[in-house]
């Protein structure tokens, strides 16, 4: 399942697409991640848009449901690290697309979806899947955790052709949801953003919030248009909460 390689031709169009997708939230004073130490991670390609994933398991991605847009396909790619060289990176294409059923576009409440690959992948050095919780427990604020993406470093910028990451404490949602002054539901968590001063932005949605090792939310949305200097927190979907749907489906295939 070997896959057609970026060339600089189509990174510098996914930068310009990257760059038009209001909706989707790079990293903001991060830094390079060590070369397929995150090898859950996984470049989610969209017809106009770019975002981020994390294998699940050998057959499914996980995202955010903003990340599928109206009559387009997706495909992904796998073993990443630098989208602009030449490694030894899998082109994956997707089966079946699974968005939650109560997904809300307007306010992002179960902003979760799960790429449903047409082959399963191998178990590799650069492609291995990652933990998800094992029961419904909200996430202290002020645990420590982290987020990566190929998303922008600052605002309106440029998608980054090699993996980002830093790290983020979470937030208590009560505070949360006083500075948001809109719904933050018990479905999402937040951390980041201006608790710490850096986070996601453009490009990164669909990426995981990663802390101990385990995948604890889905990057969903942040303050529009400013990740530089960001006055609210940065919100993720809580996939604890949705552990059930996501073993119903993960478990139809087996």
């Amino acid at each position: 399942m070997s896959a057609p390689l970026l060339t600089p031709l189509v990174v510098g169009l996914l930068i310009a697409l990257a760059q038009a997708a209001h909706q989707d939230s790079g990293i903001v004073n991060g830094r390079e991640a060590q070369p397929h130490s995150r090898p859950y991670m996984v470049f989610v390609q969209g017809n106009k848009h770019a975002c981020g994933g994390f294998l699940v398991s050998n057959s499914f991605v996980m995202t955010a449901a903003h990340c599928l847009e109206w009559g387009e396909n997706l495909t992904v790619l796998l073993g990443a690290h630098d989208i602009s060289k030449k490694r030894k990176s899998i082109w994956a294409e997707v089966k079946f697309y699974h968005i939650h059923p109560g997904y809300d576009a307007a306010t992002l409440e179960n902003d979760i979806m799960l790429l449903q690959l047409k082959t399963a992948v191998q178990k590799s050095k650069e492609v291995k899947w990652i933990s998800l919780p094992k029961r419904d427990k909200d996430i202290k604020p002020k645990t420590l955790c982290s987020v990566a993406g190929w998303g922008a470093i600052k605002s309106n910028g440029a998608i980054s052709p090699r993996l980002q990451e830093v790290n983020v404490s979470v937030v208590d949602r009560k505070l949360c949801q006083k500075i948001w002054k809109s719904p933050i539901t018990n479905r999402m968590v937040c951390a980041g953003g201006s608790a710490d001063n850096r986070g996601f932005c453009q490009g990164d949605s669909g990426g995981p919030l990663v802390c101990k090792d385990t995948a604890v939310g889905i990057v969903s949305f942040n303050e529009a248009g400013n990740c530089n200097t960001p006055k609210k927190p940065d919100v993720y979907t809580q996939i604890s909460k949705y552990l059930p749907w996501v073993k119903c489906i993960i478990s139809s295939i087996k």
